[in-house]
C-alpha cells in the first residue's frame, strides 16, 4: 500500500470514529435532552399516544381521555365537571403545553415517566401504561365553594387542621379545560387569555393580595407569645383614633361607635378594631410580626402542595408607621387564600400546623405508589395556651361581633373578617376575606379561607362578614356533615 493511500485510510478511519463516538455522545449523553425538548414533536406524539392517567377525586376519575381523528395524536384529554375542578387539575393541552396537578405528573399521566418502566422498558423504551394521581379533595366541600362563589371573582380553600389535607380549591371565574385541550382550540385561548378576569390565574394559590383584617390574628399571635399582653382578655394601651408613629395620620375605625379604646384582644377581634392592632404591631416591632408571621408560611417562595404557591410577603425594612399599617393587613402586606386558610388551621390544631397537601398518592397502573404525602406532618408555630386563647376570641367574633354569617348549628365556629382597601387614595373596591375554623360533636374539623376579589357590589356594601363569611359557612357545613 503506497503512501497516499495509508494516510487517506487513515484519515476516513479518524473520520468514522469521530462519527461514531459523535453518535455515541448523542445518544447517551444527549438524548433525553432532546427527547425532554419542547420543539420535539415526537415528545408530544408519545404523550398523546395512549389514553391519558387519570386525576382521582373521592375514587373517581374526573379527567379522561377521547379518541381523535385526523391528527398524529390519538388521544385528547377531557374533563368531568371541568370548571368545578379546574384549580386542582388545571389542563392538559395539545396545543399550549399543561398546568398544576397535569403539570407537575404529566410524565406519571402519559406513561413516560422512568419510575413506570422496568430495566427491559428502558433499553427497549417502551412507553408503560400511565399512573394515577389521587387528591385529597372533597367533592362536597368542592361543591359547597364552588356553588356559594357563584358569580364573584373570587377563591375559596378547605384544609384539614389535624392532617393538612386540603379539601377544596376553587378559583372564580373558572373555565373547562376540556375547550383547550386539543391542536385547534385557539379561539377558546384567546378568549380565556384576553378575558379581564383572568380565569386561568389560580386565585387561591397564585394571587397574593392584601388580607386586611385576617392579619390581626397574626399580630394578636405575636403579642401572645412575646408576652405583650397576657391574655386575650387583658386591656391593651390602644388609644382611639390612634396616629400613626411619627405622622400625623389617624387612623379610625370603622365602626366609630365600637369600644376599641385600650380593647383587649378578645374585643378588638370582635368589633375588628383598627387602632389597637396597629399599635400591636408597632409596639411589637416590624421583626416580631415578621418572624411571626413567617413561622405561619409568610415568606415562603417554595411553598408546594405539590403545585407552587406564590410566597404571601410580610415585607422588611419599614418605618413604624408603615409597620403599624401592617397590623391590619395592609402596606405591603399580601397573602393568597391557602396562606389564610394554613393561619386558622395552625390555630384550630391546637398551635400545630399540619403541611397542607392536595395529593395523597401517586401510584402506577398496578396501583403500587410512587410517591405518597404523609398526613400530619406538623411544625408548632404557637403554644397550646396561645392557640387556644385565639380559638376563643375567634369563637366571639362568629357569636357576638362581625363574623355572624358564619354560625353552623351544633358546631364550634370561631372566624375573621376582612375588608382589605387597594388603589390609589383606596379608590377601587376593597377585598372582602374571612377566614375561619369549625369543628363537630363529632371530632371533624375544618378550617377555611375565603377572598373575594370582585362580586360586583357597591362600595358600601364590600364586607368579609356579608360577602365572604356565607361562602365559609356553606363549606364548613359540607365538611362537617
Amino acid at each position: 500500500m503506497n503512501k497516499t493511500i495509508r494516510r487517506t485510510s487513515v484519515f476516513v478511519l479518524l473520520l468514522v470514529l469521530a462519527l461514531l463516538g459523535r453518535a455515541t455522545w448523542v445518544q447517551a449523553y444527549e438524548g433525553k435532552a432532546l427527547a425532554d425538548d419542547s420543539k420535539n414533536r415526537r415528545k408530544t406524539i408519545a404523550q398523546y399516544a395512549q389514553p391519558l392517567g387519570n386525576i382521582v377525586v373521592a375514587g373517581s376519575p374526573v379527567t379522561g381521555s377521547k379518541k381523535t381523528e385526523g391528527t398524529d395524536l390519538e388521544y385528547r384529554r377531557t374533563y368531568t365537571d371541568g370548571e368545578l375542578y379546574a384549580a386542582v387539575t388545571g389542563y392538559s393541552s395539545q396545543a399550549y403545553g399543561a398546568t398544576q396537578l397535569e403539570g407537575i405528573y404529566s410524565g406519571v399521566l402519559d406513561g413516560t415517566d422512568d419510575r413506570l418502566k422496568t430495566p427491559l422498558d428502558a433499553v427497549t423504551r417502551k412507553q408503560q401504561q400511565p399512573g394515577t394521581v389521587v387528591t385529597t379533595i372533597d367533592p362536597d366541600v368542592q361543591k359547597a365553594a364552588y356553588r356559594a362563589l357563584g358569580d364573584t371573582k373570587g377563591a375559596a380553600v378547605a384544609v384539614d387542621p389535624a392532617t393538612g389535607r386540603i379539601l377544596a380549591m376553587v378559583s372564580t371565574p373558572s373555565y373547562d379545560p376540556s375547550k383547550i385541550a386539543g391542536t385547534s382550540d385557539g379561539d377558546a385561548w384567546k378568549a380565556l387569555t384576553t378575558d379581564e378576569d383572568k380565569p386561568l390565574v389560580n386565585r387561591a394559590l397564585r394571587q397574593p393580595l392584601p388580607p386586611g383584617s385576617t392579619f390581626k390574628l397574626v399580630v394578636a399571635a405575636a403579642a401572645l407569645e412575646d408576652g405583650l399582653y397576657g391574655s386575650v382578655d387583658t386591656a391593651t394601651k390602644s388609644p382611639d383614633p390612634y396616629t400613626l408613629p411619627g405622622t400625623r395620620t389617624v387612623l379610625r375605625n370603622e365602626n366609630a361607635s365600637a369600644p376599641c379604646e385600650n380593647a383587649t384582644i378578645r374585643t378588638a377581634l370582635r368589633y375588628s378594631c383598627n387602632n389597637v392592632f396597629a399599635k400591636m404591631a408597632a409596639d411589637l416591632g416590624q421583626d416580631k410580626v415578621r418572624a411571626m408571621a413567617e413561622r405561619f408560611g409568610f415568606n415562603d417562595a417554595e411553598l408546594d402542595v405539590p403545585v407552587r404557591a406564590y410566597a404571601s410577603v410580610y415585607p422588611s425594612g419599614m418605618d413604624k408607621a408603615q409597620t403599624a399599617l401592617t397590623g391590619i393587613g395592609q402596606f405591603d402586606v399580601t397573602a393568597t387564600p391557602l396562606q389564610m386558610a394554613m393561619v386558622s388551621a395552625a390555630i384550630a390544631n391546637d398551635g400545630l400546623l399540619a403541611a397542607p397537601h392536595m395529593v395523597s398518592e401517586v401510584v402506577d397502573s398496578d396501583g403500587e405508589a410512587l410517591d405518597s404525602f404523609e398526613d400530619g406532618d406538623s411544625e408548632r408555630i404557637v403554644s397550646s395556651s396561645t392557640a387556644g386563647q385565639l380559638r376563643s376570641a375567634m369563637r366571639t367574633v362568629v357569636d357576638e361581633g362581625t363574623g355572624t354569617n358564619a354560625a353552623i348549628d351544633g358546631a364550634e365556629v370561631g372566624g375573621k373578617t376582612g375588608t382589605a382597601q387597594h388603589g390609589e387614595n383606596n379608590s377601587k373596591t376593597p377585598y372582602a376575606w374571612f377566614t375561619s375554623y369549625a369543628k363537630g360533636s363529632d371530632g371533624k374539623q375544618v378550617a377555611v379561607a375565603v377572598m373575594i376579589e370582585d362580586s360586583g357590589a357597591a362600595r358600601s356594601e364590600v364586607s368579609g362578614n356579608g360577602l365572604a363569611a356565607p361562602v365559609a359557612q356553606k363549606m364548613m357545613a359540607a365538611a362537617l356533615k
